[in-house]
């Protein structure tokens, strides 16, 4: 029978015994993965395509026609937005280069939370342009997620219209729940809309910008859901009501560049609602989510 080598009495032995354990040790706590990394559901870097890096379900970058997302191709377009291998905010980016009719996104089965009870998440991005110089006429939407239409099971980001153009974050619970009288818009208070709006807000041609929503408690009867629009690490408003989304997973869609012209980076979707230093922390870190999320 060979003996242990810890029975020897052999001190040598033991040392690297005990080293080598240590050294197991170290490296089980190193692959252990980080809150954050636990929590993302969707990353796309687009350092090396527009591809995602990770996704818990299609990882191709896809395009559409229209809105309407009817006739849908593989890849990106081929005038309006193209990838950039270099200019990023960390290495490569999305650059949208002119207004198109056609619609760039990600399928959003799987690579976003699941809208059941206490539905919850976070959305992490940058951009880069001058509203004033950049932007074409119209309203601009840089990301919008939803299954039907902009104010029907929704979230986005948009400028607005009319110089000085506004930034704003655009919540919208299922139609009939938050308009369920089917009011026109315009007949809607400033109040009653759900959205953050930010004036003057911090976006330049010549840096980037990060762009942080939580969203918290959606779906749930007694309590009222809470968003929160993040502008380089710091809160910029939250909109607090009750928050019902219901989504076909199949149509549901994480739609790029919407009129937009300017760049785009860094994608990432979380299956919970980051705190406010974990959104600072994104914004601070010098290499962006894939540093963040290393085992």
């Amino acid at each position: 029978m060979t003996n242990f080598p810890f029975a020897e009495g052999n001190r040598h032995m033991r040392i690297h015994w005990m080293i080598a354990l240590l050294l197991l040790a170290n490296v089980a706590q190193a692959e252990k993965p980080t809150p954050l990394a636990k929590s993302l559901i969707f990353h796309a870097s687009f350092d090396d395509s527009a591809d995602a890096d990770n996704a818990r379900g299609d990882r191709r970058i896809y395009t559409a026609a229209s809105l309407k997302r009817e006739k849908v191709t593989a890849g990106l377009p081929d005038e309006a937005a193209r990838w950039d291998s270099r200019t990023g905010r960390y290495g490569g980016s999305l650059a949208f280069t002119k207004k198109s009719p056609q619609v760039v996104f990600f399928k959003g089965e799987a690579n976003l939370p699941a809208t059941k009870k206490g539905f919850s998440g976070t959305y992490s991005f940058w951009l880069k342009l001058d509203p004033e110089k950049d932007l074409p006429p119209g309203y601009v939407d840089p990301l919008q997620i939803t299954d039907k239409k902009w104010n029907d099971a929704s979230f986005f980001v948009d400028f607005t219209k009319d110089k000085p153009r506004t930034f704003r974050l655009g919540v919208f619970s299922n139609i009939d729940v938050w308009n369920p009288n089917g009011r026109k818009w315009e007949d809607i208070s400033e109040q009653e809309r759900p959205l953050v709006n930010v004036k003057q807000p911090p976006f330049s041609h010549s840096r980037w910008t990060h762009v942080g929503i939580t969203f918290r408690d959606f779906n749930e009867a007694r309590q009222d859901g809470v968003a929160t629009l993040y502008l380089d690490g710091k809160s910029q408003g939250d909109i607090r009501r009750k928050q019902l989304f219901t989504w076909s997973p199949k149509r549901l869609a994480i739609m790029l560049g919407i009129g937009y012209v300017g760049g785009f980076d860094d994608l990432a979707i979380f299956d919970r609602a980051l705190t406010a230093s974990e959104i600072k922390q994104i914004f601070e870190v010098p290499n962006g989510i894939k540093s963040l999320v290393k085992k």
